[in-house]
């Protein structure tokens, strides 16, 4: 099943509650919230009482993407805040397992990512306890960039991986995905869609819901 995760990182900050809520109108069920902290990312995005605030407002799935150092230090405190799945870098844990450890602790949804030059492989130690593999398909950070053409391979082999397993694992793809490529990584195997440039533009309603209607119509041929 495809889901569409719209990125807030791009939205409108000055309206970010009703720009979530048109996300929301058109039926995308979930919301990826991109945490930069400055660090193991170059820009800073936002914290915990920005979750806080759009949960008192928001029943969608929210999908927080921590790109920080010492990750272990957040997941309390975004479970808290109100996130449903919790997603941080293999590159940033010192001990992954224990970050693993600590998310299904707070009962959430486990999700690791991997940057652009971190071989797939790398995965398969913790494959097992995972809920989704986020590959990244531009370097973390920024919005706005194009999508790597080698992250499609990068799909296929994660796919291959947890197939191999018997493994029900979401792959979720992040950077540079428009309606014009969006095909590219759903037929390598991803399911879960991020996209932010693309959605939080001058008609976010319209956005949301074309990519919406393109997965339908994407899983009427499959």
């Amino acid at each position: 099943m495809i889901k569409f995760a719209p990125s807030i990182l791009s939205a409108d900050f000055n309206v970010l509650g009703d720009q979530v809520a048109q996300t929301a109108r058109a039926g995308a069920p979930y919301v990826h919230i991109d945490v930069c902290d400055g660090s193991f990312v170059p820009s800073i995005s936002f914290g915990m009482p920005v979750v806080k605030c759009l949960r008192k407002t928001s029943d969608l799935f929210f999908d927080v993407h921590l790109m920080t150092v010492h990750p272990e230090k957040f997941v309390r405190p975004f479970a808290e805040a109100g996130a449903d799945s919790i997603t941080f870098h293999y590159e940033a844990a010192a001990d992954p397992g224990a970050v693993i450890a600590s998310i299904n602790e707070v009962g959430k949804k486990v999700g690791m990512a991997i940057k652009p030059q971190t071989p797939v492989e790398a995965v398969i130690p913790f494959m097992h306890r995972l809920d989704m593999l986020l590959i990244m398909t531009v370097e973390p950070g920024f919005g706005g960039q194009k999508y790597l053409p080698k992250s499609t391979g990068r799909i296929q082999e994660a796919r291959r991986l947890f197939q191999e397993e018997g493994l029900d694992i979401d792959i979720q793809v992040d950077g540079g995905i428009k309606l014009d490529n969006v095909d590219v990584v759903l037929d390598a195997g991803a399911n879960v869609i991020v996209a932010g440039s693309a959605v939080y533009n001058d008609d976010v309603y319209g956005s949301t819901l074309a990519f919406m209607d393109h997965f339908a119509a994407y899983e009427a041929s499959h």
